[in-house]
């Protein structure tokens, strides 16, 4: 563990501090907050150069964290969004005003996932609930895919938990829960 990687609880507890953290998803390394806190999304998003108005994507632990948005859904659309889950399989759902604008940008959708990334899945259950997770790059620049990437974006001052990602892995797929339709394969 470098000076810089922390264990899920330090971890944890700077995302309930409403900070940013590093934090290895399925396949690319991934900047992880707390969805609900307007100045913790807002400083994400200022390190990755990002706009609010494309959104963000939410991931949870388990389906249950997500029960007040998967209850809006048809049955069809419910089993459709289980059986892929957990795994890298993001799917755009009617946010019905669950997630506040700064997660949903211009969307009435908003993306959500049941990771089987050991690292987020740790996070999310220490804090409780969902926990954003965008791939850990300014805007326009590759993916990180290791830790030192992370830093070398970042600086070493971006608290990261421990851990790596899957390098055989892609990005999650992400689907409209509605239509099925692929907006990222």
């Amino acid at each position: 563990m470098s000076a810089y990687s922390f264990k899920t609880s330090i971890v944890a507890g700077i995302v309930a501090s409403e900070g940013v953290v590093a934090c290895p998803a399925e396949a690319v390394w991934g900047l992880s907050c707390d969805p609900f806190s307007a100045s913790a999304v807002m400083a994400l998003l200022a390190l990755k150069e990002r706009p609010v108005h494309k959104g963000l994507i939410v991931v949870a632990a388990d389906p249950t964290m997500f029960a007040p948005l998967l209850e809006g859904l048809t049955d069809v659309e419910r089993a459709r969004v289980r059986v892929s889950w957990p795994g890298p399989n993001t799917w755009l759902v009617p946010n019905n005003g669950y997630f506040p604008p700064w997660v949903t940008g211009d969307s009435s959708e908003v993306a959500i996932r049941v990771t089987s990334a050991p690292a987020l899945i740790d996070l999310s259950n220490a804090v409780s609930g969902p926990i954003v997770s965008t791939s850990a790059n300014p805007a326009g620049a590759p993916p990180a895919r290791w830790g030192f990437q992370v830093v070398r974006y970042f600086g070493p001052g971006l608290p990261r938990s421990v851990g790596g990602v899957d390098l055989s892995a892609k990005p999650s797929t992400i689907r409209r829960v509605s239509t099925g339709e692929v907006l990222r394969a």
